[in-house]
């Protein structure tokens, strides 16, 4: 499916104006919204490209800019170490209850849109993971989806990196789809160990992933990129996303 030209909307919160990218396919009848929560670089080029892929399929993909009160609008970092040390950075600067708040905000805009048909699904990426997962928590969300989510299993999201998402999983009503790289060490087997036991007990809805990848083998530059998996992975996506809020 055709994608119209990419816009944004400045989205009110309380912690000033949050600039979301929007993917928007070519048709006549409402379809329902993905949010789209980047890596700790903010949209970049395959931040980009996952969105198109996704309104593709025939929902309206909205990508927050999740360090808007830190950075000018439009701004998305570089893949250097200048830009890897400003997002790690800025995710233990920025508040557990701004994140938050953003995500309310943009739940709320996109059930305002005449384009949207109601349901909402989020899917992050690293950092982004995390973010997913927690806006997932909201009711209005109906699916959710978690690529190589980090900092769950440290608790360590936020300022004072004491965040509280195992404690909250019991708020997850969203269908979750959960991928992740055996050899990434930002998470490894006794974090996803952890992550999997707190779903588990508190009886979210999940199915569970792993795959012999590095850290971001989803993202379409760099050599940990792998092709193959990501392929495989996007399949998985749509039909999660067919099957729950298509």
């Amino acid at each position: 499916m055709r994608l119209q030209p990419v816009t944004y909307s400045d989205i009110e919160t309380p912690s000033g104006p949050m600039r979301t990218h929007l993917f928007v396919p070519e048709t006549n009848r409402r379809v329902s919204a993905v949010i789209l929560y980047s890596e700790i670089y903010q949209m970049t080029g395959p931040i980009a490209r996952t969105a198109a892929m996704i309104a593709g399929q025939g929902y309206l993909v909205a990508v927050p800019e999740v360090y808007h009160e830190y950075a000018n609008p439009g701004e998305a970092f570089l893949y250097d170490n200048e830009g890897t040390d400003r997002g790690n950075r800025l995710k233990t600067t920025k508040s557990i209850a701004a994140f938050d708040a953003d995500a309310r905000a943009v739940i709320k805009h996109l059930q305002s849109l005449p384009t949207s048909g109601g349901q909402i699904a989020t899917l992050g990426i690293c950092l982004g993971g995390h973010l997913a997962l927690r806006a997932a928590m909201n009711p209005e969300v109906a699916a959710g989806i978690c690529l190589y989510a980090t900092d769950i299993h440290k608790r360590s999201l936020g300022a004072g990196m004491h965040d509280d998402t195992l404690d909250r999983m019991p708020d997850l009503r969203a269908e979750m789809l959960m991928i992740w790289g055996r050899q990434d060490p930002h998470i490894p087997a006794d974090g996803r160990r952890l992550i999997y036991d707190a779903m588990t007990e508190a009886g979210v809805s999940f199915t569970w992933h792993e795959f012999n990848g590095q850290h971001a083998f989803m993202r379409d530059e760099g050599h940990r990129y792998d092709p193959g998996i990501a392929h495989l992975i996007y399949s998985m996506i749509f039909q999660h996303l067919h099957q729950h809020v298509g």
